[in-house]
């Protein structure tokens, strides 16, 4: 009886509520900071609950793992991925993609509005936190007034893994109505690579035409790829 005993309390497993208080995620977080939570920690205090079989910390350690122990995997994650893990719905997985879009937003926020572009560096700079990480293609502009300062910078379209249609017509007319003077067209290579295709370049012709016409300039046509891009401008290619 007492072997018994003995064997089923080593088989009982402690739920992250029987811990002691001060290597519990959230409780440690508000005591020491975050710094010192690890990756699994951390996600675990953003699912908040694991499954039958594996606390918080658990299942938060098979996500990372499936992510490759990367962040920047895992923010690649769709609620398809995260769903695959059992107990994870869309009150676990919603949780940390938004966490990853307000850290993407963090990052935009480092170039205010109203800065002055200076050079294909800065434009790329701006753009590659918002598009370096995603698996499809996205096209924006970025519009500025004479003294190249930035009026905006806006999504024109949003295409599959390998291209995506540049609208002419909705970037001119958009442009117009900003009053803008000239305009940086922004894309992203989901494959990693930075270089052009015959597409990419056959579009920069025709967006340039365009903007001629209606006394505008395009600067520069940027491809980002990771933390990489090419320059239409800096190659010679405009």
């Amino acid at each position: 009886m007492g072997s018994l005993l003995f064997y089923t309390m080593e088989k009982k497993k402690l739920t992250i509520q029987e811990w002691e208080e001060e290597e519990r995620p959230r409780e440690k977080f508000l005591s020491k900071g975050g710094s010192v939570l690890s990756n699994a920690e951390l996600l675990a205090i953003l699912i908040r609950t694991g499954n039958r079989d594996e606390n918080a910390i658990e299942l938060s350690r098979k996500i990372l793992y499936e992510a490759g122990n990367s962040l920047q995997e895992l923010k690649r994650f769709s609620f398809y991925d995260y769903n695959k893990f059992r107990g994870v719905g869309i009150g676990k997985a919603l949780p940390i993609m938004a966490a990853f879009e307000l850290a993407t937003r963090l990052e935009m926020e480092k170039t205010p509005e109203k800065t002055t572009i200076y050079s294909s560096q800065h434009a790329a700079r701006t753009m590659i936190p918002l598009l370096k990480d995603l698996s499809h293609e996205e096209c924006w502009v970025i519009y500025l007034n004479t003294a190249n300062k930035l009026i905006a910078k806006e999504k024109i379209t949003s295409g599959g893994t390998n291209s995506t249609v540049v609208d002419v017509k909705i970037i001119i007319k958009r442009a117009i109505e900003k009053l803008a003077a000239s305009i940086i067209l922004i894309h992203n290579h989901p494959s990693g690579s930075r270089h052009p295709g015959e597409h990419d370049r056959l579009q920069t012709k025709r967006l340039k035409k365009a903007a001629e016409s209606c006394d505008l300039e395009l600067l520069d046509h940027i491809i980002i790829a990771g933390e990489v891009y090419f320059s239409f401008l800096d190659e010679g290619l405009l």
